[in-house]
């Protein structure tokens, strides 16, 4: 995060309260300008059409996984990982002043938080989720509706930010529930002081090439930390991966393995360095 200021302008993904936000006043500080965006897509697009210095988006659930559409995205993308943190997810059932659990019959969230929530779904299975937008936006739709029968699922805060009643607090299935959200920009610079490296690259599918290529790094004592596949949904004999690699940014292994990568599979990738907000 060598540039970032209180000058700077960040990106985030949903309204004032969703934990997109949370997460970018925590990394970033509160006198950094947020800027709010609609869409995964929009807040790619965000540095591009000079809104933003920087992206705020969220990553990877530590109960369901990665979030597809951002990550999609950053692989379609040119912009590389400056930080990344993780924060806590409670999820609370929101509805209009004078609603109750009981009258409840839809709630709407983000895709991931309903699926985050699914305990507490089947023991109310009377009532039906819907699958919206941000959080904090289904909380600002709700209230503004005005219709009991309807809540959301979203932070204390956005129900705070719009005048929400809690109907109910921690309806997540597990409390060990984390969120982990990338600081993005267009910098292409390795950080020496970056204790991870994330790398995108396209490999043939074909028999054998995952295991031959993850031994360029497991040879040489390279820690990978998660490796994800992903479609090319234009060419069907190749397929990107996103991998993390725990290493200093400008280890000589590292520049060894990508090389013989680049040697043995003709393959395209791009790297950069990061670390974790403390």
């Amino acid at each position: 995060m060598s540039n970032l200021t209180e000058k700077s302008r960040v990106a985030f993904y949903g309204h004032r309260g969703s934990f997109s936000e949370e997460a970018a006043l925590k990394l970033c500080g509160a006198g950094t300008e947020l800027v709010s965006r609609s869409t995964f897509e929009s807040l790619f697009s965000s540095i591009d059409e000079g809104l933003a210095d920087y992206i705020l988006t969220p990553f990877e659930n530590s109960l369901v996984g990665s979030v597809a559409r951002p990550l999609d995205l950053l692989l379609e993308s040119s912009l590389v990982i400056k930080a990344e943190i993780i924060t806590r997810i409670s999820l609370h059932l929101i509805g209009c002043p004078g609603a109750s659990l009981e009258e409840i019959k839809r709630i709407e969230s983000h895709p991931t938080a309903l699926a985050e929530c699914e305990n507490f779904f089947s023991k109310h299975p009377q009532i039906k989720r819907l699958a919206a937008g941000d959080t904090a936006g289904c909380v600002a739709r709700i209230i503004q509706s005005g219709d009991k029968t309807h809540a959301a699922i979203a932070s204390k805060r956005a129900a705070e930010i719009y005048g929400g009643v809690v109907l109910r607090e921690r309806v997540e299935d597990y409390t060990e529930n984390y969120t982990r959200f990338f600081l993005l920009a267009q910098e292409a610079d390795l950080p020496e002081k970056a204790d991870k490296i994330s790398l995108m690259l396209r490999l043939p599918q074909c028999d054998d090439v995952i295991r031959r290529a993850m031994e360029s790094f497991t040879a040489r004592g390279i820690n990978l930390l998660k490796i994800e596949p992903r479609p090319i949904k234009t060419q069907r004999r190749q397929r990107r991966f996103y991998l993390e690699l725990q290493a200093q940014a400008r280890d000589s292994e590292v520049v060894e393995a990508l090389s013989e990568l680049t040697r043995v599979f003709h393959m395209r990738w791009r790297a950069t360095g990061f670390s974790r907000k403390k």
